[in-house]
């Protein structure tokens, strides 16, 4: 038995066996409980609203192609004065997966075959087993990439803690001596 991962607070697990040739839209509109959790896993004050919308498709012989975005409003802690800050995030959702036992994803990873990858595409394809993909679990996973991790309030600066500049370190004199600027 494989260890399980904790599972996600917006989980949608899609039966990827027969999906249809369009491919199979899944919405996921997180509850006020998945909203709570989610805030406490991302470290946030709170996540008004969240919701994905995803396409879940036939990808080449046996992979599955999962497409679509991320919408949230969510309250951050602001790094200087900890005051809340609200943040808007809209993240596009793109991701390729393999049959882990596909000759695919062997062939291409492994020398024998090729897999052409796009810079400004997807990420390589990453590989599943059994009939199933969590697709709400890949969304909360572009959720978290999208939030800043050092939220500010408008006009706050590093420096707004103290009322004064610091005094400059050696070190930092040093440092702009070799940098070259005054």
């Amino acid at each position: 038995m494989k260890h399980a991962e904790p599972k996600s607070p917006v989980s949608f697990v899609a039966n990827v066996a027969r999906l249809p040739q369009k491919g199979l839209p899944v919405v996921i509109e997180a509850d006020e409980r998945q909203r709570a959790a989610l805030a406490a896993e991302h470290g946030l004050l709170s996540v008004e609203s969240y919701r994905a919308e995803l396409l879940v498709a036939p990808w080449k012989r046996n992979g599955v192609k999962v497409s679509g975005g991320v919408v949230a409003d969510i309250t951050q802690a602001c790094i200087v004065t900890l005051d809340p800050v609200a943040a808007h995030i809209d993240e596009p959702v793109e991701a390729l997966f393999l049959p882990e036992q596909s000759k695919l994803g062997r062939e291409g990873f492994e020398g024998g075959g090729e897999i052409i990858l796009d810079a400004d595409g997807p990420d390589s394809p990453e590989t599943f087993s059994g009939d199933t993909i969590d697709v709400g679990a890949l969304a909360e996973q572009f959720f978290g990439l999208a939030i800043d991790p050092y939220p500010r309030k408008p006009g706050v600066s590093l420096g707004a803690a103290g009322d004064d500049e610091p005094e400059e370190s050696e070190f930092q004199k040093k440092l702009r001596s070799l940098l070259g600027k005054s």
